[in-house]
This record gives structure tokens, C-alpha cells and sequence, in this order.
């Protein structure tokens, strides 16, 4: 078990110790329970309409970016199985993988075309949006297709 050090220093004082505090003269009011305090029409916090609008279409541009990746990732995964058939083992891999990074290079200059008025912070939105979905959907479309297309290939049952 551990030993434990005994504390050497002073204890620290009480609330009875420390100098008496100076009371108020002056009566704070009360708040009155009919108002609301959650009352929002003087809030300067609240967004405007037309931020609302701005962030709306923000939104949605960054929607259609996502959407828009989503659908190039399957496209592009089934469209390898076929471009890169030629070409055998490990360089199929990195054809295919290669093929996939130009695309997604393609689909940021796509994005930027869109004009999105994306604050200073946001910039990286561009490139971050539907990246993981892009990558993930791509190798499983592009394994899914190859499965399918070379389904007849191999003999049924196991080898040994």
C-alpha cells in the first residue's frame, strides 16, 4: 500500500477568519416574475433574416457537395473495374488509387467553381466535405463491381 505524506503547513483559515465584509446600504431590486427573461426581442445574438438566408445557402451548396461526391465515388469505383482491366496486379492497385485521388482533386476545383461565400474559418470545408464517404464508397463500389464482373472467373468451391 502506499504511504502517505502527513501535510506540514498551516490550515488555511475559516470563513470566521478572513475580515468582515462591508454590507450595502442599497437594496437591490427584485426581478419581477411577470417579465420573461428569456425574452428574445432586443437579443443582438439572434441571427437576422437575412444571415439565416446566407447560412441556408450555404448549406445547401455544401449539401450538393456532398451529395455530389457521394454519386461521383460509386460512379468512378464501377467505372475502374473496367478502365484499369488491362493492367495486372499491384499496379492495378495503384491505378485504381491514383485514379481515385484525381478525382477528388477534380471534384475541389468543382467545388470552388460553385462560389460558395464561405467564412475564412469554413475554407477547409472545400476540401474536407464527404472525404470520408468519397474514400469509403469508392473502394467498396470499386471491390463490389470487380466481385461481380469476375464472379465467373474462379471455380466453385475451395481450393486447396
Amino acid at each position: 500500500m502506499a504511504k502517505f505524506k502527513k501535510k506540514k503547513s498551516a490550515p488555511t483559515p475559516e470563513s470566521t477568519d478572513s475580515k468582515p465584509k462591508i454590507a450595502d446600504d442599497i437594496s437591490t431590486p427584485e426581478i419581477e416574475k411577470s417579465t420573461s427573461i428569456l425574452d428574445s426581442s432586443n437579443d443582438p445574438a439572434k441571427d437576422s433574416p437575412i444571415d439565416q438566408a446566407k447560412k441556408s445557402a450555404k448549406d445547401k451548396k455544401l449539401s450538393q457537395l456532398f451529395w455530389m461526391r457521394i454519386a461521383l465515388a460509386i460512379i468512378a469505383g464501377v467505372v475502374t473495374t473496367f478502365i484499369f482491366e488491362d493492367i495486372e496486379g499491384e499496379e492495378r492497385r495503384w491505378a485504381s488509387i491514383g485514379f481515385m485521388i484525381i478525382l477528388f482533386f477534380a471534384s475541389i476545383i468543382v467545388a470552388k467553381g460553385m462560389k460558395m461565400q464561405l467564412p475564412h474559418s469554413d475554407r477547409k470545408k472545400l476540401v474536407t466535405q464527404g472525404i470520408g464517404s468519397y474514400v469509403f464508397l469508392y473502394l467498396f463500389s470499386w471491390i463490389v463491381s470487380y466481385t461481380l464482373t469476375h464472379l465467373g472467373d474462379t471455380p466453385i468451391g475451395i481450393n486447396l
